[in-house]
C-alpha cells in the first residue's frame, strides 16, 4: 500500500532527548501504512526546558497525540488536563491524546512491559520484583506490576532529592493495591542482595547501560544467579552489559523491544482507536528472528 502525506495528516510524535536512537517512528510509520491510516508519526529532541513551549506549540498544531520518553514522564504532568487512573497513580505519563481542546495523560509503559514479560514466558504474578529505577518508567512499571497482581516490589534508587516523592509513591502503592512495595537505597549493597534472592525476576528501569554508555551495569553481576529472569527496558543496545552478564551466569533474560511494541501498541490504540499490527511491526523492528527464549 502506497503511504502519502496529504493535507489532512494527522501528527504524532515522540518527545524525549535523547531521541535519535528511537524505533518508534518506523514502528508507528509502519502501522500506519499497513492500516492505510492518514498519520504520520516522528521524533523530538526537546530539553527539558523547552518542553512548556514544545506542549504549547503541540497544541497549536492540534495534534492528535505524542509519546514522551527520558526526561519528560513526570515533568510533562503540570501540562495535562486529565489523568487516566493508572497514570494519576504512577504520577508518569508516557502518552498524550489532544481531544477537544483538552490534554489527556496515559501510561501505557507498565500495560507494554508486563505483556512483555508474559509472552516471553515468564509468570510473575503473586511473585517478588526487585526494580531499579524510580522514575516515569519504574514507577508505570510497579504500577502496573502492582494492579497486575505481583506480590512484593523491592524499588531500589539513589537517595538524593526525589527521596520523598518515591517513598510517598511507595506508600500510596502499597495502600491502594494488593502489592507492597518497599523502598531501598540503591546504594545498599547488602539489601539490594537480600532482595535479588527474593526476587522471581530483576528489572532495570534506568538509563544505565544506553547508548552511547554501554560500559555500564546497575548491579554488580556478583549478585545475580541463574534462576533470577533479568529485564532491562533498555533496547538499544540490544544487550545491555547487565544482559551480558546475565546471560554468562545463566540467568534467562529479555530486553526492552518488546515493551516499546506492546506501549506502542496501546498508545497507538489511544490515537486512532486501531489495534497495531504487532507481529508484523515485530517483524519490522527486530533484526533477529523472535524467539522468546533469548534476550530481545
Amino acid at each position: 500500500m502506497r503511504y502519502e502525506i496529504t493535507g489532512t495528516t494527522r501528527l504524532t510524535c515522540l518527545l524525549g532527548s535523547p531521541v535519535a536512537h528511537s524505533i518508534s517512528p518506523q514502528m508507528h510509520n509502519e502501522a500506519f501504512r499497513l492500516l492505510g491510516l492518514d498519520y504520520v508519526y516522528t521524533a523530538f529532541d526537546i530539553s527539558p526546558q523547552n518542553l512548556p513551549d514544545a506542549v504549547h506549540a503541540l497544541k497549536l498544531l492540534n495534534v492528535r497525540g505524542y509519546n514522551l520518553t527520558m526526561p519528560h514522564k513526570t515533568a510533562i504532568l503540570p501540562f495535562m488536563d486529565e489523568l487516566t487512573p493508572a497514570a494519576k497513580l504512577a504520577q508518569a505519563v508516557n502518552t498524550v491524546t489532544y481531544e477537544s481542546g483538552r490534554l489527556i495523560g496515559h501510561t501505557t509503559d507498565g500495560i507494554g512491559y508486563m505483556h512483555s514479560v508474559k509472552d516471553a514466558g515468564y509468570d510473575i504474578l503473586g511473585k517478588n520484583m526487585t526494580l531499579l529505577g524510580a522514575g516515569g518508567a519504574a514507577t508505570a512499571i510497579c504500577t502496573q506490576a502492582a494492579l497486575d497482581g505481583v506480590k512484593n516490589i523491592y524499588m531500589f534508587k539513589r537517595k538524593n532529592a526525589s527521596w520523598k516523592t518515591a517513598q510517598d509513591f511507595a506508600d500510596k502503592v502499597t495502600r491502594t493495591t494488593d502489592c507492597q512495595v518497599f523502598l531501598y537505597d540503591i546504594a545498599d549493597t547488602y539489601q539490594l542482595k537480600q532482595a535479588l534472592s527474593d526476587s522471581t525476576i530483576l528489572t532495570n528501569a534506568t538509563n544505565i547501560g544506553m547508548a552511547p554508555d554501554i560500559s555500564n551495569s546497575p548491579v554488580d553481576s556478583s549478585l545475580l544467579y541463574p534462576e533470577l529472569v533479568v529485564s532491562d527496558i533498555i533496547y538499544n543496545p540490544r544487550k545491555t552489559k547487565l544482559l551480558q552478564e546475565a546471560e554468562s551466569i545463566g540467568c534467562p533474560t529479555c530486553n526492552g523491544l518488546y515493551m516499546l511494541l506492546y506501549q506502542g501498541a496501546a498508545s497507538f490504540h489511544c490515537w486512532t482507536g486501531a489495534d497495531m499490527p504487532v507481529e508484523i511491526c515485530l517483524l519490522y523492528t527486530s533484526p533477529s528472528p523472535r524467539d522468546p527464549k533469548t534476550s530481545r
